[in-house]
């Protein structure tokens, strides 16, 4: 079997030392889950009792690989995190790029999955297949940064190559979107996963290896390295990633009316330029950092300070979301303000989106006089004020005064303060809104109602790929056409083809997650690899013989596997809804008067559920569509 290392480790933290088992599995087995985020779905379905409690020993996380990780090529260095959700309640998704999830191929496994709940704080040590449970509590409790955490464990296993993903202090203060922190700088953000591995009191996973996987094809491999990486000058948006990162959407997005401004009221923020990518260039970028084998080199990494408050190059650099969620969610422009916001959820390990968005709402409660200082003790939450942001910010991830409450995120914070405070959300399923507005990228309408784990704006692809042209197709059209999409529609656009666009963009970005691909990297339109790239590679990694076809039922199998817990969880078409901000029309710029009603998304929900093969009642699949994918264990 090439790309694999055919292990998968499994740690039953209760049971301590004696907990640990490598589990073998077949050639069948890979090829039908393929690793990533189905694997882990695969995990969380047969080891997690239904009505777990998220927080408590039953709950299942896991870590999965797949079998391009640790390629020669760009985009392949993914890993994903599964559990059930302390969020929603429902599925948990998240992932994350780097040096980890190459390093973990290295030592010899394919995934973690962990169980149970340590009495004390634990790290895991794995190197090139040996695996060790070590003592943590000297790193608990002592408010330590996700950086003095890292530097410390590469000490203690004396490794200074090893790769660590850890929970920072915010996760063992019970943050409820508390991410798991990579590098220190990267994460897996989304779902509060940190939250769950907090709870089981394992601080940190730390991997060494030298153990390099056999792939099938590697020169097939390495020809298309060279050509994606020559083909980089000559694609608009992948060059955009490696000059500017992801903010270098910021100014577009600005432009059509889709930059989500005080609290997802309006699409256009009158300072965009201040926080925009090229701005970030000029200005505070040091340099630009990468993912293992990666030639585009997205990440960014800034020097600079806040009113004396020194922005370590050590945590990167604030991204897109990052940037939108501390600045035009809440109306500030400075990106000094926003890159400390970046690093104190880096050093205290929580989702900057989910955070953004919370501090975000609150302003817009604090706004409309639902709080005030009296609430907040005294800090001015108003929008445009960057110190009462970041003090908000330092009360949250310590969980302290009004902070313990925003802690629990939005959605939560909304049921302690009433006062209607619910009608100012922007969350689906527990989970903030991602800073792409569906008000004007109409699919995501959809998208963002149906997605087991919240809305999520890496679930599929834009409303501005699958718009017309004059004269010759471009390469979104070009590339979506090998999806069977030739149709394209306007912008403003919410039917029955756009969600089909909706529905097979959809599983082809559910296949990244599965085959642990990078989604600026690999993708159906704009990427640096469209889906040809996709099969060449595929099969030059594990010699099978992949299709498209096999790409999107691999990618449809893994949304079926969501959705399949999210009904055994009692959650359906119920869940599928989107906040009743989203139908207020939109003021201000590209966007002006935008709003998405309640009757045109239910009309596209039943139209994606008939395409899926879902219980239009329910929302929940149905038995023929789980044995058509092989998944008839379920029940």
């Amino acid at each position: 079997m090439y790309g694999f290392a055919g292990k998968i480790l499994h740690v039953d933290l209760t049971s301590g030392p004696q907990g640990v088992s490598i589990e073998q599995p077949g050639e069948a087995f890979y090829r039908q889950y393929w690793g990533g985020s189905a694997m882990g779905l695969y995990y969380l379905l047969k080891h997690t009792p239904a009505h777990a409690d998220p927080l408590g020993p039953e709950n299942t996380l896991s870590f999965f690989i797949s079998g391009p990780t640790g390629a020669s090529i760009s985009g392949q260095s993914r890993a994903n995190a599964t559990a059930k959700s302390p969020l929603s309640g429902l599925v948990g998704d998240a992932q994350t790029g780097g040096f980890w999830p190459a390093e973990l191929k290295f030592s010899g496994f394919d995934g973690i999955v962990i169980t149970g709940q340590s009495p004390t704080p634990v790290y895991l040590w794995i190197k090139d297949g040996q695996v060790e449970l070590r003592d943590a509590s000297h790193l608990w409790g002592k408010e330590l940064t996700t950086a003095e955490v890292e530097k410390a464990l590469k000490i203690e296993v004396g490794e200074p190559k090893a790769e660590v993903i850890q929970i920072g202090a915010a996760g063992e203060r019970g943050v409820r979107f508390a991410s798991i922190m990579n590098m220190s700088n990267r994460a897996f953000g989304r779902t509060g996963m940190g939250l769950v591995m907090a709870s089981k009191r394992l601080k940190a996973i730390v991997v060494r290896g030298t153990q390099k996987p056999e792939f099938a094809y590697k020169a097939a491999i390495a020809e298309l390295n060279r050509w994606g990486t020559k083909e980089i000058p000559n694609n608009g948006d992948v060059k955009g990633l490696q000059d500017y990162g992801t903010a270098s959407v910021v100014a577009f997005q600005n432009s059509i009316g889709t930059l989500p401004t005080y609290n997802y009221s309006s699409g256009y923020f009158e300072r965009a330029d201040d926080i925009s990518g090229e701005k970030l260039a000029d200005t505070i970028l040091k340099e630009n950092d990468t993912c293992f084998a990666c030639t585009v080199r997205c990440k960014r990494v800034v020097e600079t300070e806040y009113k004396g408050r020194k922005i370590d190059p050590f945590y990167g650099g604030a991204e897109y979301e990052t940037i939108s969620t501390f600045g035009s969610y809440c109306g500030i422009n400075d990106l000094q303000a926003i890159s400390l916001a970046h690093q104190i959820c880096a050093e205290w390990g929580v989702d900057t989106i989910a955070c953004g968005a919370t501090i975000a709402f609150a302003m817009e409660l604090y706004e409309n006089e639902v709080i005030n200082r009296g609430d907040t003790g005294g800090v001015e939450l108003k929008y445009g004020n960057a110190d009462a942001m970041l003090a908000m910010l330092n009360q949250i991830v310590r969980k302290e005064g009004f902070g313990a409450v925003l802690a629990e995120g939005s959605e939560r914070a909304a049921q302690t303060i009433g006062r209607g405070a619910d009608e100012y959300l922007i969350t689906v399923k527990g989970t903030e809104l991602p800073a792409h507005m569906p008000q004007v990228k109409r699919s995501l309408a959809v998208i963002y109602a149906v997605n087991p784990f919240g809305a999520d704006h890496q679930s599929s692809e834009h409303d501005p790929m699958y718009t017309p042209v004059d004269g010759e197709p471009n390469l979104y059209l070009t590339r979506l056409a090998k999806l069977g999409l030739t149709a394209p529609q306007p912008m403003e656009a919410l039917n029955a083809e756009k969600v089909r666009y909706a529905f097979e963009t959809q599983k082809n970005y559910s296949f990244l997650d599965t085959a642990s691909l990078c989604q600026f990297v690999w993708g159906p339109a704009w990427t640096m690899y469209g889906p040809d790239e996709i099969v060449q590679m595929a099969r030059a990694v594990t010699g099978w013989d992949v299709t498209i076809e096999e790409v999107q039922q691999v990618g449809e199998r893994r949304i079926n596997l969501m959705r399949a817990f999210n009904a055994r969880e009692g959650a359906g078409r119920d869940k599928d809804t989107l906040p009743k901000k989203l139908a207020q029309p939109l003021k201000g710029g590209a966007s002006d008067g935008f709003f998405v009603s309640k009757e045109e998304l239910d009309a596209a929900l039943n139209i994606y559920y008939e395409l899926a093969g879902w219980d239009k009642t329910t929302g929940n699949p149905q038995k023929e569509k789980l044995a058509e994918l092989g998944l008839e264990w379920i029940g």
